[in-house]
């Protein structure tokens, strides 16, 4: 079977399993991702979220997590909401928090992926990945070609935006690899405009000590009085930049 029949086959397969995007790039070291990544901790912009800096070089190379690790399938799943909530005076939640735990949903889909490929395909060695390791999730994607990453540093997809969860199996079988998608984000910024607690310090760069979602889900301590005010009832994460 050639690689290009192989990836379509993985492709068509996740689109059946429920998934919004499939893509597949090669497993390879992240360097430029990397770069990025080093500054942005050593500015502190990870804020309390100290695991970051731990296995860094897992994050960045994926034949760190998978032994003779060859391709890298990046999935994509639309959790936007068909009703959202309409009680104006309620405690606001993040639309991913609406429905079943992610976690879940998008690993049992990926091992189903898994076994198609490993029973229909070639028999393959890899990990599933949703949360459950330090993967560069929206790297990948974007690599993959399923979307670009925006200046709110989410993934975009074209047809379907940044309400979508992301996951990753990461296998020892070459396959035909994606070219990743141009940005086309622009001269816009209304995401950076948008933000209440100017965590967008820039285009593409986060400071999560004021991003609401790090400060009413990650955060353990008091939430800074400057920031009082500020959150538009908002009590777990945050989807303006989004929205």
């Amino acid at each position: 079977m050639r690689l290009t029949e192989k990836s379509e086959l993985i492709k068509a397969e996740a689109l059946r399993l429920g998934f919004e995007a499939c893509g597949i790039s090669k497993a390879k070291k992240l360097d430029r991702e990397a770069q990025f990544l080093e500054k942005w901790l050593s500015n502190g912009l990870h804020a309390a979220m100290h695991y970051m800096q731990n296995h860094f070089e897992k994050r960045v190379d994926p034949t760190k997590l998978v032994h003779g690790a060859k391709s890298v399938i990046s999935v994509a799943m639309n959790y936007f909401p068909e009703n959202e909530q309409k009680e104006k005076a309620a405690p606001v939640l993040s639309k991913y928090a609406y429905g079943t735990d992610y976690h879940f949903v998008l690993k049992d889909r990926l091992k189903t992926l898994f076994r198609f490929i490993d029973d229909r395909i070639e028999k393959i060695t890899g990990r599933v990945f949703v949360d459950s390791a330090p993967v560069l999730d929206r790297a990948w994607a974007a690599r993959s070609g399923i979307g670009w990453i925006g200046k709110n540093t989410n993934l975009i997809l074209p047809e379907s935006g940044s309400f979508v969860f992301l996951g990753e199996l990461i296998i020892d079988l070459e396959l035909e690899y994606d070219s990743p998608m141009a940005d086309r984000c622009g001269s816009c910024t209304k995401c950076i405009s948008a933000c209440p607690t100017n965590a967008l310090i820039m285009p593409y760069k986060l400071d999560s000590s004021r991003c609401i979602s790090f400060l009413t889900i990650e955060n353990k301590d008091e939430i800074p009085d400057k920031f009082k005010g500020r959150f538009e009832n908002r009590v777990f994460g945050c989807d303006i930049c989004q929205d």
